[in-house]
């Protein structure tokens, strides 16, 4: 800075500088921020200290609740024994959180008559509020039909793992074609594309045509375009934010919903409006508040 710079700059006095809360207090409102996919995976002896870490992340990125699934140590192809383990941590999860943390059911298809009895224990006679299919059957197999019926029934989404891997996909982890083959024999039913395919130009054209599938976004790189595809293609209104934590970070998955070019209107729906949306139901049938 030059003599007559720093002679202009000293002139100016403190009260004529704008503070930082004054040039904060321009920011855009606070959006109200649901984060629809994550883990029991952060460290802790128990799911009351993993959910507790959990929830102190979302704090500092302003999340106002979490949706979680799945117990730990996970298995490509759980017995129903494991199945109702891990489900029972992910109950004392969602106890311990106070209304902070709702849970998705883990099912494995396979094992379709125990899948179905899981259901009723921990959605129709317990507090969890959805449903949680990994990679133990591709989705689009017969097996899946008595489970959609009965969460129909429920009211209860599905969320089902979807992916494309380069190397080739495990026997039973399904695709997004595989999702949308399930969602055309049940159109009744809400479902949920976890990580829309992963290669994201592929699975968004594939659920495309399936207007009872949503997009969530999910578990890949916070790429430029993303986001901006899939309203584009699917509506806002398809289009949901998860983070697959603790595998992601909360902050790298909001990046592709606050930093896409699409309208404010269309990050609110994405951020929390269509997970309220969809689980209006079963929440209103639990007596859960939004």
């Amino acid at each position: 800075m030059g003599a007559a710079q720093a002679a202009v700059a000293a002139s100016v006095t403190s009260s004529q500088r704008p503070s930082l809360a004054q040039e904060s207090s321009v920011s855009l409102p606070k959006p109200v921020i649901w984060a629809a996919h994550g883990h029991l995976s952060t460290p802790g002896d128990t799911p009351a200290e993993r959910i507790g870490k959990l929830l102190r992340f979302a704090d500092r990125m302003g999340i106002e609740r979490v949706i979680v699934f799945m117990g730990y140590p996970w298995a490509y192809d759980p017995s129903p024994d494991e199945v109702q383990r891990q489900n029972d941590q992910v109950i004392e999860a969602v106890e311990f959180s106070h209304g902070r943390a709702l849970g998705f059911v883990y099912l494995n298809p396979r094992h379709t008559k125990q899948s179905l009895a899981e259901l009723d224990r921990c959605v129709r006679d317990g507090p969890l509020v959805g449903i949680k299919l990994w990679v133990a059957v591709r989705c689009h197999e017969i097996c899946l039909d008595p489970i959609v019926r009965r969460a129909v029934e429920l009211k209860a989404p599905i969320l089902q793992h979807t992916w494309y891997k380069i190397t080739g996909n495990l026997p039973g982890e399904s695709t997004a074609e595989d999702l949308a083959t399930l969602a055309a024999r049940h159109p009744g039913a809400s479902f949920i594309a976890a990580h829309v395919g992963g290669d994201w130009e592929l699975g968004i054209r594939a659920i495309r045509r399936t207007a009872n599938v949503a997009a969530e976004i999910c578990g890949s790189d916070p790429t430029a375009g993303m986001v901006e595809m899939a309203v584009r293609e699917l509506g806002a209104q398809r289009v949901i934010y998860g983070s697959d934590f603790a595998g992601r970070s909360f902050a790298s998955q909001l990046a592709k919903v606050c930093g896409a070019d699409v309208p404010d209107e269309a990050k609110r729906l994405i951020l929390a409006g269509n997970i309220k949306r969809i689980l209006a139901p079963i929440l209103a049938a639990k007596g859960v508040a939004l």
